[in-house]
C-alpha cells in the first residue's frame, strides 16, 4: 500500500503522534508523490525517461504527449531548475551511466524537510561462483559458518582444508519484533563479513539447508514426542531462508563468494573427526571454548573445498601386509586333540 501501514495506523493516533489532521494529510500525499523510470542498457546515460547528466547533474524529464506543450529543454523533456550529487557509491553510478547501462531513478518528496530526493538503483550481476576445484587450485581461504538457532559458530580453512586459528562464535539473538530480528540478523552476518576479510578468506562456506519441506510436513518427519516437539521449534528459530538470502546480497557487495554444500553428516562427522584436533589446536592459546559446531563449520568448510571430510586414522599399510597372500590354513592348529575346526582355519575331513 502507497503510504505504509505505519502512517496509516498515525492516522487513528494524531495526539500521541503530535500531528494534526492537517500535517497528517499532507504526509500521506506526499508519499504518492514520485516519479520512477527503469533504465535502458543503450539509452542516453542509463535511462531516457528521467536523465541525470554526470557532469553537472541536472535532471531532465521525458514528458508525455498531453504535457509536451509545457517543454523547456529540446526533445519534449522538462529540465528540473535544481541539481543533484550522489555522495553513496558515486563511482559505481558513473561507470555505468557512462558507459550507457541501464540505471532506474526514483523522485520522492520528503515532507519533513521539504526536500525532493533521487535514488538511484540498478541490477546486480550474478557472477558464476568458482568450483571447489577452482577455489583449491586458485589456494584461497574459506570461512566455514554452521548456523545454529542462537549463534553462529565459524571457523577459518586454508586451501587443503586445514582449520587455521582458533574458531569463532557470533551470538544470534532472534527475538522481538520483525525489525529488530532483521537488524541483529544483518549485524551478526557483518562480523562474519569481517572476519573473513581479516584473514584474508575469499569466500564463505554454508549449508544449503532445506527445512521448507520439513516444516510443512511437521511431526511426520521431524519426529515425534518430546525429543520431535524440541527438535521442530529449534528448526523453526532457525532463519534459515533469512540467512541465506542476507548473507548472498551482502556478501556480493563486499566481494566475497558464498559456496552452500550439503548438509549431509557435517555435524557427526565434524564432531567425530574434528572436534579434538580443535581442541588440541587452541589448548593454551585462547579462552575459546571448541564446541561441535565448531567441528561441524570445518566439516562444511572442507566440503566446499572438495575436501573429504573424515580424516584418516592408524599406520599406514605395511607393503608386505598388503601383498600377502589370504590368511587361510589347511593345516590343524597346534595344540593337544586331533583335528578341530577353529576361527580363521578349516579342518581336515575325517577318514
Amino acid at each position: 500500500m502507497v503510504g505504509g501501514r505505519r502512517l496509516l495506523h498515525t492516522r487513528h493516533h494524531l495526539a500521541d503522534a503530535a500531528l494534526s489532521e492537517a500535517e497528517w494529510r499532507r504526509r500521506w500525499e506526499a508519499s504518492r508523490l514520485f516519479l520512477t523510470a527503469d533504465g535502458e542498457t543503450g539509452a542516453p546515460f542509463g535511462n531516457y525517461t528521467i536523465t541525470v547528466h554526470p557532469d553537472d547533474g541536472s535532471v531532465t524529464v521525458a514528458l508525455p504527449e498531453a504535457l509536451r506543450h509545457l517543454a523547456n529543454a529540446p526533445r519534449g523533456r522538462y529540465l528540473l531548475s535544481c541539481t543533484v550529487r550522489f555522495s553513496h557509491r558515486r563511482d559505481e553510478w558513473l561507470d555505468r551511466v557512462t558507459a550507457g547501462r541501464a540505471v532506474r531513478y526514483d523522485l520522492t518528496h520528503d515532507v519533513e524537510r521539504g526536500r525532493w530526493y533521487v535514488d538511484v538503483s540498478r541490477a546486480v550481476e550474478n557472477p558464476t561462483p568458482p568450483t571447489p576445484d577452482e577455489l583449491s587450485a586458485q589456494g584461497v581461504r574459506l570461512l566455514g559458518v554452521d548456523l545454529n538457532a542462537d549463534h553462529l559458530a565459524a571457523c577459518v580453512l586454508d586451501s587443503h582444508g586445514n582449520p587455521v586459528g582458533a574458531p569463532f562464535t557470533v551470538p544470534l539473538e532472534l527475538t522481538g519484533p520483525t525489525n529488530t530480528r532483521d537488524g541483529r540478523l544483518r549485524a551478526a552476518i557483518s562480523q562474519l563479513i569481517r572476519l573473513a576479510h581479516q584473514h584474508g578468506c575469499a569466500g564463505v562456506a554454508i549449508e544449503n539447508l532445506g527445512f521448507t519441506d520439513a516444516r510443512q510436513t511437521g511431526r511426520e518427519t521431524m519426529g515425534r514426542g518430546r525429543r520431535g516437539k524440541t527438535f521442530r521449534r529449534t528448526v523453526a528459530g532457525i532463519p534459515t531462508a533469512r540467512f541465506r538470502d542476507r548473507l548472498r546480497g551482502m556478501a556480493s557487495h563486499a566481494g566475497l563468494v558464498v559456496v552452500a554444500v550439503d548438509p549431509a553428516h557435517t555435524s557427526v562427522w565434524g564432531r567425530r573427526y574434528w572436534k579434538e584436533p580443535l581442541q588440541q589446536q587452541t589448548r593454551g592459546k585462547t579462552n575459546v571454548t571448541v564446541t561441535g559446531h565448531h567441528a561441524a563449520s570445518v566439516a562444511i568448510g572442507r566440503r566446499a573445498l572438495g575436501c573429504g571430510i573424515r580424516r584418516r586414522s592408524g599406520r599406514a599399510h605395511d607393503r608386505r601386509i598388503v601383498c600377502a597372500e589370504p590368511t587361510t590354513r589347511t593345516d590343524p592348529p597346534p595344540g593337544r586333540g586331533g583335528p578341530r575346526a577353529h576361527a580363521g582355519y578349516r579342518a581336515h575331513p575325517l577318514g
